[in-house]
């Protein structure tokens, strides 16, 4: 056996804990970009602790998912500022955009030079300027990964940048900063953490060290997110879910995704479709037609045993199926209200077009079977 595991060079967590990131900053860098959310609401405080602590700011405000063109003006403006850290305080796109302009001032070049698929997919030879990341949902992990999803209007994909140096030198997470989530919110972004610890667990690149994390977050996972949902002020339930989402992303970076994850890159690439309401909605059918195909085609599989340990983290019943897990999901989706993806105009004669996009995705390949043509059709029509 022999595997590696890369995370964040610091992570600091706990309630508070952004009272920590000034003086961190103070030891990183002098002029710091801090890339927030639209409202820069959550990143007032923390400026003024920049300020307090000698740290210049430029800030650069990530409105919605990155496109290749916001991570180009970023990029310029952190230049003509001779930002020397970059600081992320926002959700999963906040933290990829800075990851990908952090990297972009020290290797230079334009982001397509780099991305995958619809780029050059060129390495990312040089580690980026220090980033400490500050995330503000509780769903990405993106402040412990590898990699930042940027989208392509123009090609309607999204696709990932990646690179052992594009993780962020302190990642901090504060459970309070999650306080205020809408349920919405709340209810898409701890599902894609549930993807993210389910992929990982049953991928094939799953290790001991990714299976410990997965398995934890997913026990944390069944009571904090029906919990966060029904009541966003309770810390208990917030809590769970800043460490799932935490887990979720150091198994994810170490142990790759699957068809979930596969199928989300086209879809929100093609779609006005938030990354975590796409996995949300796919997420019990993937398992569903993973179970069948392993049953019928790898039926010695360790994907079934690690299937029937997630029905059984989830239910709570030591006898549980990988269909019980499936159900359970199902379930929990529809008190979550999840809505399907017709919702964001996905359509039947949609299907074809993201089922060739999809079988292509990098997570495709971690996926604990090979699936064919027509079982991700089906996977996408039963998501609809």
């Amino acid at each position: 056996m022999r595997f590696e595991f890369a995370t964040a060079g610091r992570i600091i967590f706990g309630p508070g804990a952004v009272k920590e990131a000034a003086s961190a900053a103070k030891e990183l860098g002098k002029r710091a970009l801090v890339v927030t959310g639209r409202s820069g609401v959550r990143a007032a405080s923390l400026l003024g602790d920049l300020d307090t602590a000698g740290v210049a700011c430029s800030t650069f405000e990530v409105g919605s998912e990155p496109t290749i063109d916001l991570v180009r003006r970023g990029t310029s403006q952190a230049r003509a500022e001779q930002c020397d850290l970059v600081i992320a305080i926002g959700g999963g796109s906040v933290i990829d955009a800075a990851k990908t302009i952090a990297c972009l001032l020290t290797n230079g070049g334009d982001p397509l030079d780099y991305i995958e698929v619809i780029g050059a997919g060129r390495p990312l030879s040089l580690p980026a300027v220090p980033i400490i990341a500050v995330p503000t949902t509780a769903g990405t992990g993106s402040e412990v990964t590898r990699n930042a999803v940027i989208t392509s209007p123009e090609h309607k994909l999204k696709a990932s940048l990646r690179s052992a140096g594009m993780l962020p030198r302190i990642a901090i997470v504060d459970p309070d900063l999650t306080l205020d989530m809408p349920p919405k919110l709340t209810a898409s972004t701890g599902l894609d953490a549930l993807t993210q610890l389910i992929e990982p667990y049953v991928s094939l690149r799953a290790n001991p060290m990714t299976d410990a994390i997965s398995t934890e977050g997913i026990r944390r996972i069944r009571t904090a997110l029906p919990c966060a949902f029904r009541n966003g002020q309770d810390r208990e339930a917030r809590s769970g879910m800043s460490i799932a989402s935490l887990f979720g992303g150091l198994a994810l970076a170490n142990a790759g995704l699957g068809a979930v994850h596969g199928f989300a890159s086209p879809v929100g690439g093609m779609f006005d479709a938030p990354h975590g309401a796409v996995c949300a909605a796919m997420l019990p059918h993937v398992i569903r037609v993973n179970v069948r195909a392993l049953r019928v085609r790898m039926p010695e599989s360790d994907g079934l045993r690690r299937y029937e340990s997630v029905a059984r983290l989830l239910t709570g019943k030591p006898d549980a199926s990988p269909e019980d897990g499936a159900a359970w999901i199902a379930g929990l989706c529809t008190d979550l209200e999840v809505p399907p993806l017709r919702a964001y105009g996905v359509r039947d004669e949609d299907i074809p077009g993201l089922v060739a996009k999809g079988a292509k995705a990098n997570s495709m390949k971690a996926n604990p079977i090979l699936l064919t043509e027509e079982e991700l059709k089906e996977i996408l029509a039963l998501a609809l």
